[in-house]
């Protein structure tokens, strides 16, 4: 593949009015930009003399993920510093990676300049990597502020919300459904008091039609709405998202919490909101309602972004504006925070680690399976081909839930698997599990082979970019995870640490949906978790 600049911010504006559809993405149709259609974004293949580093200097590393990492760069003539997310095209295994690499581009392509959602400058395309050059955030995440704030009140709570729902109204003005909403992908733009806070991530968003239904399960568990597990959603996702953000905010721990992603998902149907514990008791019944207008089960119920003058009227949103600082959540939401945020942190490394750590066995053998599947070698896998492949393999799935993953992985819906396809559903196929890639990940932290992992050990896990590592995120981490109490982590604890409520999105997209699918799995037949809901409290819902 050749050197090729993708979409430069110029082109980006003249695109805005009619331009060429990219396969397998929808067009949007919205008010005032009817004819408005996704621009082929990353147009693998096409040669090009302009390359990232002929208008860039690529600095240090920033972050990294699952499949790109972020490093600071300096445009040659303007010197801004900018942010650049370089994405290894090794890393992007499966036809649905490519297609979430293109739409997130295109999508942050189509959305207008705003101080609330990070501006994308340009992309480029290399034979290693695709480049997306955005606008640099430097002020730290969402959470990590509330944290560092001697004082937190409903007041500064508010503040944040306001802009959370306002990425929500520009968003679905422009057709776009984000659906990743949450605390992590919100960073300042700076490090100043009156810093804009700025959405960052919108690799899972789509483009949508007035009416249009979802099927596709995404996002974190934590922010999923009801409707995503039954897959049959529309726009209506992010409120109940914002709604899980507001709660956050206000007592700093998530409404639908478990110990495993099965009992998350339980809570979430169960739609069951706890306004006893501390400190919800103290807050304003103002605060209250607006939580539960978002997070009302039956999204037809839900307030929509379309009544926007709900929100900015909203008593409780117009008192925050003029009150004093008052209504202090104390240090209890602070301190749950700091948790939230510092568990989450270490388990994004841990499952860093696992994604960076499939073997090339590993991937030789999804080769190797698939051209055995492939029995009349054309290249695609048939229902039937993939059915008895399965058979043959010992596979446990019933023909219902084969059938599901047949949906599931055929992105394109022509009724076959390519390849690329297939690699979507291999982790699956080749009956890994996760305690397997867990047990690798804890082998990588016990530097020394101890079989334990040492406060050192954590301490070098948990460092920051600089190689510091704060000494009461230490103690965080290692109160809740050593259970107990001998100095040290085992594995057992480390297991039971990353089976608690684990976001599994930033990690494994694979394994994430593979999970979530099979939660769907027992809705979609009438399982217990649909039954639950008979017994909901009308209250809620």
């Amino acid at each position: 593949m050749g050197n090729s600049c993708i979409m430069s911010l110029r082109e980006r504006k003249c695109y805005r009015g009619s331009c060429l559809i990219n396969q397998g993405i929808n067009p949007v149709s919205v008010p005032n930009l009817a004819d408005r259609v996704l621009k082929d974004v990353v147009p693998l293949g096409r040669a090009n003399d302009v390359r990232v580093r002929d208008k860039y200097i690529i600095g240090a590393e920033l972050g990294r993920g699952e499949f790109g990492v972020v490093y600071l760069c300096t445009d040659h003539e303007t010197q801004d510093s900018l942010a650049c997310k370089s994405i290894s095209k090794k890393k992007l295994r499966t036809a649905v990676d490519v297609e979430d690499v293109r739409r997130e581009v295109g999508i942050m392509s189509a959305l207008p300049d705003h101080p609330n959602i990070v501006r994308l400058k340009a992309a480029y395309e290399d034979h290693e990597a695709v480049h997306i050059i955005m606008e640099l955030c430097q002020g730290g995440e969402l959470f990590d502020r509330i944290i560092a704030r001697g004082h937190y009140s409903e007041r500064a709570a508010a503040d944040v919300f306001r802009t959370i729902v306002e990425v929500v109204r520009v968003c679905h003005a422009n057709g776009v459904i984000h659906r990743d909403l949450k605390p992590e992908n919100f960073l300042y733009a700076n490090n100043k008091d009156n810093s804009p806070l700025k959405a960052i991530d919108f690799g899972l968003s789509v483009f949508f039609r007035p009416g249009e239904v979802f099927s596709e399960i995404v996002g974190s568990p934590y922010y999923m709405a009801p409707e995503v597990l039954k897959r049959n959603y529309g726009p209506e996702v992010d409120i109940w998202s914002a709604g899980v953000i507001l709660y956050i905010l206000l007592c700093g721990a998530p409404p639908f919490w478990a110990e495993n992603e099965q009992g998350v998902a339980k809570k979430i149907l169960d739609g069951v909101i706890n306004f006893n514990r501390a400190p919800w008791p103290h807050i304003s019944d103002g605060a209250k309602d607006l939580v539960n207008g978002m997070l009302r089960i039956d999204p037809k119920k839900r307030l929509t972004i379309q009544q926007s003058l709900f929100f900015s009227d909203h008593p409780w949103l117009q008192n925050a504006k003029t009150a004093a600082d008052g209504g202090n959540l104390g240090e209890i939401v602070r301190a749950r925070l700091k948790q939230f945020s510092v568990m989450n942190r270490f388990k994004k490394k841990v499952m860093r680690v696992i994604a960076e750590h499939l073997s090339i066995d590993e991937v030789e053998f999804i080769r190797k399976m698939f051209r055995t599947i492939d029995t009349d070698n054309n290249g695609k896998v048939t229902f039937e081909e993939l059915k008895v492949g399965l058979i043959n393999t010992n596979s446990q799935l019933t023909e219902s839930e084969m059938e599901l993953l047949m949906e599931a992985a055929d992105v394109d819906g022509n009724g076959f698997l390519d390849y690329g396809e297939f690699v979507a559903i291999s982790i699956h196929l080749q009956r890994i599990s996760i305690d397997e890639h867990l047990r690798r990940a804890f082998i990588f932290f016990d530097k020394d082979e101890s079989g334990y992992i040492e406060l050192d050990e954590l301490a070098d896990a948990l460092a920051d970019d600089s190689g510091h590592t704060d000494s009461e995120v230490l103690n965080v981490v290692m109160q809740d995870v050593d259970i107990d109490k001998d100095g040290h982590i085992s594995y057992e604890e480390f297991l039971l640490m990353m089976k608690s409520g684990v976001d599994w999105r930033k990690a494994s997209r694979q394994y994430s949906r593979e999970v979530l699918r099979n939660l769907s799995i027992d809705i979609k037949h009438g399982s217990r978790y649909t039954a639950n809901q008979k017994n909901l409290s009308t209250k809620y819902s």
